[in-house]
């Protein structure tokens, strides 16, 4: 037996705008308005939208026999609030048919775990009341931004009463074993749940679709099926976890990327023994073979899967480390702007942009920015930084 989770991560940052040295002191909205409109609203018409009238097709057709989990963060559900209405109605008509488990993440999309516990949580509290606001669901496994997980974060996660949590299926740290089966993290109480990722299959859709020059090119729901079936016996879930913006945004619709997923559930479900589930049904259905141990920091990026895609350079040490050491200051003011405009700069994708890596992964990196450079993207960030910073400490000294 074989069962598909397929799992969307949804996220779009507020990005910082060009904020200049002679912006500081004279204006106190740190992101571009129009980039973050024109960009939610051209990835709701391109991918949102049509993905998500084509999984209540599916979901019509096919019923409980075929489920998916989103996980979308609080900014991405926050700009649909104000630029695309239309797409959160949407995600909610799915909500609404039973089919859909919603994850939970940082609020923020932030590296908060890794400098703050405190906020970490707090986000996390965040991310989890705004899923319940708008789509009735409290969310039960764990998704932590960009994938990063190490086995310290699997015991706090375990701590807050989360019953999974999803991680790359890496292969150094698989070792001998697969990502096609469940796992406990090494060391915890044995509450919580470990899912990886199969990486190759969930690439072979996110990264390889429309690369004529791979070998499989073109990818067809009969081959990828039949690479499904072939695990029959060979393990129990395959976790197909990618980015939303797949469909329609970085493979676009002439790829032939939705007529695939339209007819990909039927050529699974053709086998007897395969079936979809959510990540908390995997849960329930499947044992946990063995302990997996992840003793240093593991992510989905680059060809390293560790934190320098965010954490890789001075510049993106300094803005990160800056940021954080405002924690204290910021949160003494009790100024929600103030603690709003911070959290809002916690924001993983920030850091993306300011990667300095020149090699096959840099191209990606310059892909998924809408700066001139990472340095670009480095200086209207730090200006920005040192205004909040002056108004925080006014705000301080005149409290």
């Amino acid at each position: 037996m074989v069962a598909i989770c397929f799992y969307f991560q949804v996220h779009q940052p507020f990005r910082v705008k060009e904020y200049k040295i002679f912006d500081i002191g004279n204006s106190d909205n740190y992101f571009d308005d129009k980039v973050n409109h024109d960009i939610m609203r051209k990835v709701a018409e391109k991918c949102y939208l049509p993905m998500n009238n084509l999984l209540l097709e599916l979901i019509g057709r096919y019923g409980k026999k075929f489920k998916i989990a989103f996980s979308i963060s609080g900014v991405a559900i926050e700009q649909m609030e104000l630029y695309a209405p239309d797409v959160l109605e949407s995600f909610k008509k799915l909500a609404q048919t039973g089919c859909v488990e919603f994850l939970s993440e940082t609020y923020y999309h932030s590296l908060s775990f890794l400098y703050s516990k405190d906020e970490f949580k707090k986000q996390v509290e965040m991310h989890r009341q705004k899923i319940l606001e708008h789509f009735g669901y409290v969310p039960c496994v764990f998704r932590n931004t960009e994938l990063i997980y190490t086995n310290s974060l699997a015991h706090y996660i375990e701590e807050m009463g989360y019953k999974g949590i999803i991680a790359e299926g890496w292969d150094n740290i698989l070792d001998w074993r697969s990502s096609n089966f469940l796992y406990h993290p090494v060391g915890s109480k044995r509450n919580i749940a470990l899912l990886l990722k199969n990486y190759k299959l969930s690439d072979d859709i996110a990264f390889r679709f429309s690369n004529k020059e791979w070998g499989d090119f073109p990818l067809t729901t009969e081959k990828f099926s039949g690479w499904v079936n072939d695990l029959n016996g060979s393990g129990e879930v395959v976790n197909l976890f990618m980015d939303y913006e797949t469909f329609g945004e970085h493979q676009w619709e002439d790829s032939g990327i939705f007529e695939f997923m339209r007819h990909l559930p039927n050529e699974i479900l053709k086998h007897p023994d395969n079936s979809f589930v959510t990540p908390s049904e995997a849960i329930e259905r499947f044992d946990k073979k063995d302990d997996i141990d992840v003793p240093h920091f593991l992510s989905w990026a680059d060809s390293e899967r560790d934190l320098s895609a965010w954490l890789g350079n001075k510049l993106q040490d300094d803005s990160c480390s800056a940021l954080f050491q405002l924690e204290g200051d910021v949160m003494k003011t009790e100024d929600f702007d103030l603690i709003t405009s911070w959290r809002k700069l916690s924001t993983s994708d920030h850091f993306y942009y300011m990667c300095t890596k020149f090699w096959a992964d840099g191209d990606v990196h310059k892909y998924f920015s809408c700066y001139e450079s990472p340095y670009d993207a480095y200086i209207y960030f730090m200006n920005a930084l040192r205004d909040l910073k002056c108004r925080i400490d006014s705000k301080n000294i005149n409290s």
